[in-house]
């Protein structure tokens, strides 16, 4: 059967073109390269103190990171993600640093300090709740939340951080098609609930798994790359027994 030029045109254009377009930025898309980052002679050494415990390297590669991308970093605290993905995305890329005005006082200059004097170029502050989100609507290939969805069952001196279905919510409308949620956090007892949040400062990862299927986002992978299996799951994350050695659990939603 002979098809005609016109049925070839649309065909084409309404599925090839497409799928050829997908492939060749794929094709095309660079690894971030986040070992250049940690090497940066303007990083700060105590930063460099915390990557054997942190990971970044890995947890940067496993979430897909790659230059150019424009990354909501959820909750940045001092600023330690916020250095190294400004400069694993590059001058093409930007990164909003989010913090919500309940935790400022958990990070004193931090902020201040890491964004002085235009040092991190391609850096923006933004301090909302997390159900507020300062990004519009389909702008974001990655939005990074690191050791942080359990705030949401947490109110710091009765500030509420925002309301934990409606802030997923949110993620999903500032993500791009396609865009991603990286997200970590330390794990919580089973049945725990958003409650736990506000006592252990934990949260389950089927609470979480469960919020972003809510407002849309499917799970495209998970890692054990940050589980400690001494951990029993039962001290807040702050006891001496377990400060800094909790186990964590790491998972890539996307849109």
């Amino acid at each position: 059967m002979q098809l005609s030029k016109t049925y070839l045109l649309h065909f084409f254009t309404g599925c090839s073109l497409s799928a050829f377009m997908l492939a060749s930025a794929s094709a095309t898309a660079a690894d971030a390269d986040v070992a250049a980052a940690l090497a940066h002679p303007d990083r700060p050494s105590a930063d460099s103190e915390d990557d054997a415990r942190r990971m970044p390297a890995e947890v940067l590669a496993f979430g897909g990171l790659e230059t150019g991308m424009d990354v909501l970093e959820l909750e940045a605290g001092g600023g330690y993600y916020t250095e190294i993905l400004s400069r694993a995305v590059g001058s093409n890329g930007s990164v909003i640093l989010q913090h919500a005005p309940g935790l400022m006082g958990f990070v004193g200059d931090g902020i201040d300090v890491r964004t002085a004097n235009n040092r991190l170029s391609n850096v923006r502050v933004s301090i909302t709740n997390f159900d507020a989100l300062d990004a519009a609507d389909n702008s974001i290939d990655m939005v990074t939340w690191i050791q942080g969805p359990h705030e949401l069952g947490f109110a710091p001196e009765g500030n509420n951080l925002g309301d934990p279905a409606a802030s997923f919510r949110e993620i999903a409308r500032v993500l791009k098609p396609g865009g991603v949620l990286l997200a970590s956090d330390h794990i919580g007892p089973d049945g725990s609930g958003i409650e736990a949040g506000g006592s252990l400062h934990r949260i389950e990862e089927s609470v979480v798994t469960q919020l972003a299927a809510q407002a849309g986002l499917s799970v495209a992978s998970s890692s054990n790359l940050l589980k400690n299996s001494t951990d029993t799951l039962a001290d807040s994350v702050f006891s001496p027994t377990v400060r800094g050695k909790t186990s964590q659990f790491l998972v890539l939603y996307t849109k």
